[in-house]
């Protein structure tokens, strides 16, 4: 099931993708986004919604439905629930390192 959901999921991703960069512009310049062409039409002209449009909001929900499926099937997995939970401990067996000795002091030479 969770592989089905996966193949459904990357066919939509690249559907989006397409159907996203086929679409064309609302011809809105740099001045739109700083308030030069009216607050009306910050966004573009409001028209009928095309074909590509509603591909892309059909597309978008599909994405959004089975990223959330997908999350509930991965946080409800049976099975180690870390990747490090399976790892055993290292065997080795290592000992602390000795404390270094500090050097003889210096005798006073007598004369």
């Amino acid at each position: 099931m969770t592989i089905l959901i996966t193949i459904i999921h990357i066919i939509v991703c690249f559907f989006l993708i397409i159907v996203v960069l086929l679409q064309s512009g609302k011809s809105g310049d740099i001045a739109a986004a700083f308030g030069g062409m009216g607050s009306q039409t910050a966004f573009g002209p409001r028209g009928a919604a095309t074909v590509l449009s509603k591909a892309t909001t059909l597309s978008a929900i599909i994405f959004m439905l089975t990223s959330i499926t997908l999350s509930i099937f991965a946080s409800r997995r049976s099975g180690p629930s870390s990747v490090l939970q399976g790892v055993k401990p290292s065997q080795s067996k290592s000992q602390p390192a000795k404390p270094a000795t500090p050097p003889p002091a210096p005798q006073p030479q007598q004369k």
